[in-house]
């Protein structure tokens, strides 16, 4: 079953992207939920035409995605947390905490566009990857240190 997405889904794709979905995923949780819209011709040709005047706005979009990007460039976040002996934490480091180590340092990223390949559950060094756009991923690192 193909539907159009209205809004970016992680994992599954992002605003006005036309993906393929199993049946009951798309009619009892996508539409429902105002997450999507069936794609059916007439659907196609108005999301069509609605990212055809909405091109130079995503441009821009874009534009400014790549400049915090290049803002960002080889930040290193270190983040203080108490930890026991053996170099584990107490709990886990989230996204949260990154967004707002990043807020400290002048970047506002909300937390929904920040994950990691591990849980950090141990001190180290570790790789946060940063979806500021459609095009646009960057990567930073966040090391953990005991308090």
């Amino acid at each position: 079953m193909e539907v159009i997405l209205k809004q970016d889904i992680k994992g599954l794709g992002y605003k006005n992207d036309i993906v393929d979905v199993k049946p009951g995923y798309g009619r009892n949780y996508l539409i429902p939920q105002g997450i999507a819209i069936f794609a059916t011709e007439s659907n196609r040709k108005m999301v069509a035409e609605n990212i055809k005047q909405a091109s130079h706005k995503a441009e821009k979009i874009k534009k400014d995605a790549e400049e915090i990007a290049n803002k960002i460039g080889d930040l290193t976040i270190e983040l203080k947390t108490k930890a026991g002996e053996s170099g584990k934490i107490f709990g886990a480091i989230t996204a949260n905490q990154v967004s707002d180590a990043l807020k400290d340092k002048g970047f506002d990223i909300d937390r929904k566009k920040i994950s990691f390949d591990t849980n950090i559950k141990e001190v180290g060094e570790y790789t946060a990857s940063l979806d500021l756009h459609r095009d646009v991923q960057h990567e930073i690192n966040v090391k953990v240190v005991a308090e």
